[in-house]
């Protein structure tokens, strides 16, 4: 490295007042997490009071090179200035944060384009899955920034794509791959999120022209209430690595996720065509029992776990890596933000 590379560590420690040049192995270590393990990269400071901002921007096409190689990045032990320094972050290795348009779950926005994360009641695990892989639209990055550690539980499990793609049978990949899947989603019956939160409009006129330009077909019916079904990928290559990635939600979408009494109850109530969401084939025809517990199994096999930390940052790769959120006690407040748009359309 030259001279002109040393970086001052005035410009990455708040509040220093002398400029004293530093090499970048002097002010972070790496390391993975758990040795066995690729997933999370760890990157940590060596120095106390080193900003993650401002060590990011500095940093970014090494930030981007582990992220490419390894899916994930945990950034532990830096200073984090709150939510507002977080979103910077983002902004900082991902360029423009997005909007979470076309909601699937329910949250709130916090600041500027940060959200809570998925707000399930504590005692439920979210499955794995990729930000947004159910539509044909997505992050190519997504952050989560740590504020509150729970008491017991609340990890956000991580798993990748990659991993998830070699342990599916051969059969059933090649099922997807050919057939992809297709995602019915049905409004305003009370049990899932109102299409006015999903759009974030109250306008059909909003709603339509954004189904129009997002490829999603739509049906108004009685009572307010809106239908649609979208079919999307399920193995795509990266656009970096062109390695095949597992990238869908139909695990998620179909009602076998949910527990069987609530399965009975819903189809008794809306029967197959009524429920207010579910996933097959993309040719519409039923996506088989076997090979759903074969795709979940994959990404139980795969998972890694690990506790949070206070103002831990965990950036990921969102088509390397899905994630998902384990059941916890006490409060739990983790907050997220995506950039840069990747599209299927």
């Amino acid at each position: 490295m030259t001279n002109s590379d040393t970086p001052s560590i005035h410009k990455i420690r708040r509040g220093q007042r002398k400029s004293v040049s530093v090499s970048q192995e002097a002010l972070v270590q790496t390391r993975l997490l758990q040795p066995d393990q690729p997933l999370p990269f760890v990157i940590e400071p060596v120095v106390p009071d080193i900003g993650l901002t401002a060590w990011a921007t500095e940093n970014r096409d090494l930030i981007l090179t582990h992220l490419r190689d390894h899916g994930g990045i945990l950034f532990r032990g830096f200073n984090v200035h709150g939510i507002d320094d977080f979103q910077h972050f983002i902004k900082s290795v991902g360029g423009d944060m997005l909007e979470y348009a076309y909601r699937s779950t329910p949250r709130n926005q916090v600041s500027g384009k940060i959200y809570t994360s998925t707000e399930y009641p504590a005692d439920q695990w979210i499955p794995m899955h990729n930000e947004m892989s159910y539509s044909r639209s997505w992050p190519m990055k997504i952050g989560f920034f740590s504020i509150k550690v729970a008491e017991d539980g609340g990890e956000t499990p991580i798993v990748d794509s990659r991993k998830v793609f070699d342990r599916i049978p051969s059969d059933i990949r090649d099922n997807f791959r050919q057939k992809q899947v297709m995602y019915i989603r049905n409004y305003g019956e009370g049990l899932d999120l109102p299409w006015e939160n999903v759009f974030q409009t109250d306008s059909k006129a909003e709603v339509e022209a954004f189904c129009r330009d997002h490829g999603i077909e739509f049906e108004w019916k009685d009572g307010n209430r809106l239908r649609t079904w979208q079919i999307c990928q399920a193995v795509v290559d990266h656009p970096d690595t062109s390695e095949p990635l597992w990238f869908n939600q139909a695990h998620l979408f179909h009602i076998s996720n949910l527990p069987a009494p609530v399965q009975e109850s819903l189809l008794s109530t809306f029967g197959d065509h009524g429920l207010p969401r579910n996933a097959c084939y993309g040719d519409g025809s039923t996506i088989e029992s076997e090979a759903l517990d074969a795709i979940r199994a994959a990404y139980a096999e795969t998972m890694v776990l690990f506790p949070w930390q206070m103002h831990d940052v965990l950036l990921l790769d969102n088509m390397l890596v899905a994630h998902g959120r384990a059941p916890f006690t006490g409060t739990r407040k983790v907050v997220v933000g995506m950039a840069e748009t990747m599209s299927n359309q």
